[in-house]
């Protein structure tokens, strides 16, 4: 997977210092409840919360490659750390496990197994972050209006004050807190509208505004009293640390005693899987809504998480992931580097132990505000209506995912999410025909059956339906070309076609591309090259459809797939051309490319103005009479030059040596020159624009070339009125590729 350094290069610090730094603070403010909260979920030790968004900002920051990421405690992980403290009776028995959890996932990362992330469905992933938007907005809706039961940051369904999301959003506004709610919506309000406010020329961040002012606030309404006043069950409530001692002293310490015993292990590889699986997710996430659309090493990134945790297990932190919520608010504030999660942890750290008492004053409400708002951009509508554009395909396990997440939790519902994505893939396969391309040979009609890189047993069904659906008598080519694996039962479904279905139904079975380690002998049973049998037995009107049905494969972007070794070496043999196109030199008139023809089957004959001359009749002669061609074709172009040029020479009333110095030139403008003069006396150009009167003139000389070519070519009179040889015109639009051919280009000049 490519990393940020192959994609951006050395990020500059200190020319995105400003915005990093402006969106760590606003990150920090909304880490600081949040990893709290956590703490408070999971039974542990309130500090623990904030050591673990210390480790995740100042550690964990510099050694990943993501410049987006935030990690810290995860909400992902309270059920998991309660159940495993309660079930080794102490956070400090704990902490061993967390240690060996970061050892675990270390040696993930270096077995570089972080690739899994590649594999997440975008469906799913996109639906994770459309559930976290949902979820943030259900959630913040109670803290928003000061009921503040549950913790802030709580993602899943069941809460801990035995409520679930919905009941506790009608509860809350049974206990509508007015204080509160006036500071949460009056910050809600600024958010909002903050960028179209003459306030934002300040160059402050909303959510710092919007704090500083929840602060004022909350003293102005005490200083009111009365049910105004904000208590401090609805504010930030952070332990008092007075010193760095007293922070040391606050700090658990692992107890290794318990290593002897497997509870320890078992809690250690649990959260090793867990903690891996949400990081892989949250960091897939995160760089989908990355504006710089960087791409992080998964497998670094499980590197650093795994020093974060072993740090946060010695010092007493709980355990660490990549976090989406703090990640989206920070590239949501403006944060442009590292240095975003980098100067959150650090504030935490400092203004711990120097201002918790300011800290403590900030409301739920105005940080659950900024949540709120960050939920909204999440969960756009228009993404939703991205996914629905897409097909049901991507829109039911894009929903289904929503819709998990936010009746379960985020682990729950990814893996629902995931079982539904493959489940839809799954049925695609088994319900997906193979690729089936109708091909027009020079002998035969063949059915093309174009095998993917990778064929396995869900592609049985399928392929077994198309084998058994072919007429009697059909021609059928399995091409494994392009084919990397084809299963054994894939294997044994081909080699009973080929040994018993196909002869009993009298259908002609080629294979292209079996390597040996298939035991299935390749062989073509279609003629690639003209015989001389092909050719004998092809009439002109034949060999003018085939040109036709051609052309009509190359406008649809569906030509025959040839091999062009085999028909090199079947070449060696001879060669008995169908056709003789005279086209001009032009470099965008590929003959055999136009017509999808392959070696051998076209005489291509070219001068520029698809001129004809008495050595380029010859030429056309042996096609004919000696080397058995039944079709000649003369084929003009659109934007032609050198009808283009003959007319601006005749419009200056000069000629090509005079204007080019070639000696030679005038041989091909002459008889173009012949038809302008013809054209301009009758007065017809002034009823074309120049380049319609060009393409005008160019189908004109392709009819007079027609009429010289039996005019000064006794043979081909005579094989023309003998029925051998059909002599047919033909236009090619350089704008489109398409070929008109002479019945319709007379009926069209007609009308002109």
């Amino acid at each position: 997977m490519t990393t940020n350094s192959q994609t951006q290069g050395s990020p500059n610090y200190v020319k995105t210092l400003v915005s990093d730094l402006s969106a760590g603070l606003v990150v920090f403010l909304v880490a600081l409840p949040l990893c709290l909260g956590v703490a408070l979920a999971s039974g542990a030790p309130l500090m623990s919360g904030i050591v673990a968004g210390i480790v995740g900002g100042t550690i964990i920051t510099w050694i990943s490659g993501s410049h987006t990421s935030v990690s810290g405690p995860a909400a992902g992980l309270t059920a998991i750390v309660a159940s495993q403290i309660s079930d080794l009776g102490s956070f400090e028995a704990f902490l061993p496990a967390i240690i060996i959890a970061g050892v675990l996932q270390i040696t993930i990362g270096v077995l570089k197994a972080g690739s899994l992330a590649a594999f997440f469905p975008s469906n799913v992933i996109k639906g994770l972050l459309a559930a976290i938007g949902i979820i943030l907005i259900l959630k913040q809706i109670p803290h928003l209006i000061g009921y503040d039961m549950d913790w802030l940051g709580d993602m899943g369904f069941l809460q801990r004050d035995e409520q679930n999301t919905f009941t506790e959003i009608v509860i809350s506004f049974f206990h509508i807190h007015p204080g509160a709610t006036l500071i949460g919506f009056v910050s809600m309000a600024l958010l909002l509208f903050w960028d179209k406010l003459k306030l934002n020329k300040l160059s402050l961040p909303a959510p710092l505004v919007i704090v500083g002012g929840g602060i004022a606030g909350v003293l102005v309404l005490r200083q009111m009293g009365g049910y105004w006043a904000i208590g401090e069950s609805h504010l930030v409530q952070i332990p008092t640390i007075n010193s760095l001692e007293s922070l040391k002293t606050s700090l658990s310490r692992p107890d290794f005693s318990v290593l002897s015993a497997s509870p320890v292990w078992i809690a250690a590889i649990t959260v090793a899987i867990v903690a891996t699986l949400e990081t892989l997710l949250n960091l897939e996430a995160v760089d989908k809504i990355d504006h710089q659309k960087r791409v992080s090493p998964p497998n670094r990134e499980l590197i650093a998480q795994g020093v974060g945790n072993m740090v946060c297990g010695i010092i007493g932190g709980l355990p660490v992931t990549s976090v989406v919520v703090r990640s989206s608010v920070g590239i949501d504030a403006g944060g442009k580097t590292r240095m975003t999660s980098f100067i959150h942890g650090l504030l935490l750290l400092v203004m711990i132990l120097l201002a918790p008492g300011l800290l403590n004053l900030i409301p739920f409400s105005c940080l659950a505000a900024v949540l709120m708002v960050t939920g909204l951009k999440l969960a756009k509508p228009s993404l939703f209506k991205q996914m629905w554009k897409e097909g049901s395909n991507q829109f039911l396990p894009f929903v289904i995912t929503v819709v998990a997440i936010v009746f379960t939790d985020l682990l729950i519902g990814i893996c629902i999410g995931l079982v539904v994505s493959i489940g839809f893939i799954l049925y695609s396969n088994l319900k997906c025909a193979p690729f089936i391309i109708y091909e027009k040979h020079l002998d035969t009609d063949v059915i093309r059956i174009k095998l993917g890189s990778q064929i396995s047993f869900l592609n049985r069904a399928s392929l077994m339906k198309t084998l058994h659906g072919f007429p009697k008598g059909s021609h059928v080519v399995l091409d494994a070309r392009r084919t990397d694996y084809i299963d054994s039962d894939i294997l044994d479904l081909f080699r009973e076609f080929e040994e018993e279905i196909a002869p009993a139904h009298d259908i002609q079975l080629s294979l292209m591309g079996f390597e040996d380690k298939y035991e299935f002998e390749e062989h073509i049973a279609y003629v690639e090259v003209p015989t001389k049998e092909v050719q004998e037995r092809l009439s002109p009107e034949e060999v003018l459809e085939l040109l036709k049905k051609g052309n009509q494969r190359i406008l649809e972007g569906e030509p025959i797939l040839r091999d062009f070794r085999r028909q090199v070496l079947a070449n060696t043999k001879g060669q008995h051309p169908l056709a003789v196109v005279l086209s001009c030199m032009d470099s965008r008139v590929a003959t055999e490319k136009i017509f999808d023809m392959g070696l051998g089957d076209l005489f291509s004959v070219r001068v520029a103005g698809n001129i004809v001359s008495n050595k380029l009749l010859g030429s056309m002669e042996y096609g004919c009479a000696v080397a058995g061609a039944k079709l000649i074709v003369v084929m003009g172009h659109s934007k032609c030059g050198a009808i283009t040029s003959t007319i601006n020479l005749v419009a200056e009333k000069t000629n090509a040596l005079q204007f080019t110095g070639c000696d030679n030139l005038d041989s091909i403008v002459k008889p173009i020159a012949e038809i302008v003069d013809s054209e301009i006396a009758d007065g017809k150009k002034s009823d074309f624009s120049d380049e319609d009167f060009a393409d005008y003139v160019s189908k004109l000389n392709v009819l007079k070339t027609m009429q010289r070519i039996r005019s000064n070519s006794n043979k081909i009179e005579e094989l023309i009125k003998a029925g051998r040889v059909k002599l047919v015109g033909g236009f090619y639009d350089v704008s489109t590729g398409r070929v008109t051919f002479f019945d319709e280009l007379k009926s069209e000049l007609a009308g002109s």
